[in-house]
């Protein structure tokens, strides 16, 4: 008989006795407290009315609940209508915990209404059935919605270029398809040129510029088409709208270098902290200077870029004291994939789909990395020779991010490359030539080795 195995609970998994549960939607939200009853035989008073999502009723709810001396509220996450009853809420000094609506699902079979929805959180909330999403603070928020912002930006200029591509294939210029970028210097010109009405093949090919001159004869070819005055009318408002975006890009992201270095320092951990994965307090010495200084360093990493490196902080900030470990960081983030064992099945989920705008992020420095010289390009080799090549990228995101981690949790470490022959190095040499000697002589031939010199 295998002997069971001891768990020490926590404090923060031992029973509350005063707890609220809200579920919420647009325009009200139900609201649910269990408190002892007050006849001290050990029962419970579940109270259930429906709130408002004013701020003067939110506001109201949060003198009732501090009067109440309630510990916890548990505030399912809908949509985006959890965020008024959060943001009042937390600034009322209570203790709010958002959770993932896929994680408190009640009972199948049992009838669903927002009234009984209200009293499960509670329960839950009461037994510390739930886990707290990360909400990072509000500075932090600012530089996410401004990351999240030019992102979406980016997204929709890109959208744009490849209508345009679209349009031109309907004209029949087949420029695409020799030049690598229709929107770089040359593509630009020869687009402008064909809305000013120049039709002629041979004059649009001599506005190449730079390398593109050297392919002046395919060009030609390419720009015989049918371009009439409607393709002209369109290509001019998807050429203003592509211009539009990128000065909305370069306006977001002024913004976001300001809303960075704003960013006050962190208060730092008391010193008898037992928490996990606590670091030393120098590295929450985070102010302007510190975030500038991240942002340097993260960009040492091979893929990373100014933009993607902000995209990441926003996401995650910079206090991994909130994740404890890099593997809680790896799996909140869903790099890494899920377990799932059965009697004497395992085997692994997917990783699920997890922050986009980080998985987005993360997957733009991968894609870079995979391409370099360095550790993580020679382990994105190794790994496409046994698995599939997203597969491959996402085990380099998980690699990407625990490394961002550790650059994160201390402020004064650097990244300092493994090296691309850093597998290499690490075969035991007697161990291989033994393995391949035994191949050898399994094939029928006599061995004998000379060391070289």
């Amino acid at each position: 008989m295998q002997q069971p195995i001891e768990i020490e609970v926590d404090e923060h998994e031992q029973v509350l006795e005063r707890v609220a549960g809200i579920d919420v939607a647009k325009a009200s939200g139900m609201v649910c407290t269990r408190t002892p009853a007050e006849t001290g035989t050990g029962r419970r008073v579940t109270k259930v009315w429906e709130v408002k999502t004013t701020t003067r009723a939110l506001l109201e709810l949060a003198d009732h609940l501090r009067a109440q001396g309630i510990q916890r509220i548990v505030l399912e996450s809908t949509s985006d209508y959890w965020r008024p009853f959060y943001y009042l809420l937390e600034a009322a000094g209570l203790t709010v915990w958002l959770v993932n609506a896929a994680q408190v699902k009640n009972v199948p079979g049992r009838p669903k209404t927002d009234k009984i929805d209200a009293v499960w959180l509670a329960k839950l909330a009461e037994k510390s059935m739930v886990s707290a999403s990360f909400v990072p603070a509000e500075p932090i928020r600012h530089v996410r919605d401004l990351a999240r912002a030019r992102f979406d930006l980016v997204e929709d200029r890109t959208r744009v270029k490849q209508r345009v591509e679209k349009l031109l294939e309907d004209a029949l210029i087949k420029i695409s398809a020799v030049l690598t970028d229709i929107h770089g210097v040359s593509g630009r010109v020869i687009i402008e040129a064909l809305i000013a009405g120049q039709r002629n093949p041979k004059v649009l090919a001599e506005l190449a510029k730079g390398r593109a001159r050297a392919r002046r004869a395919e060009l030609e070819a390419a720009c015989d088409g049918r371009f009439t005055d409607h393709h002209a009318r369109l290509a001019k408002m998807l050429l203003s709208q592509i211009d539009d975006l990128g000065a909305r890009i370069e306006e977001v992201t002024a913004l976001l270098d300001e809303a960075i270095a704003a960013l006050p320092a962190p208060a730092p951990a008391p010193a008898d902290s037992t928490t996990a994965g606590t670091v030393n307090a120098a590295a929450l010495d985070t102010g302007p200077t510190g975030y500038a200084s991240a942002v340097k360093r993260l960009c040492q990493i091979p893929g990373g870029g100014p933009d993607s490196v902000r995209a990441v902080i926003g996401e995650i900030g910079l206090d991994m004291t909130v994740f404890g470990t890099p593997q809680r960081l790896c799996s909140w983030a869903k790099t890494s994939p899920r377990t799932v064992e059965s009697g004497r099945k395992k085997g692994r989920a997917r990783t699920g789909k997890g922050n986009p705008y980080l998985k987005a992020a993360l997957g733009q420095m991968a894609t870079g990395a995979a391409k370099t010289d360095t550790f993580l390009g020679e382990r994105y080799r190794r790994l496409i020779r046994r698995m599939p090549k997203a597969k491959a990228l996402a085990a380099l995101e998980r690699s990407i991010l625990v490394i961002i981690f550790h650059l994160l949790a201390d402020p004064a470490a650097e990244f300092a490359d493994l090296g691309a022959d850093f597998y290499t190095r690490r075969i035991d040499k007697a161990r291989r030539t033994s393995h391949l000697t035994r191949q050898l002589q399994a094939l029928g031939y006599t061995v004998a080795l000379t060391p070289a010199a």
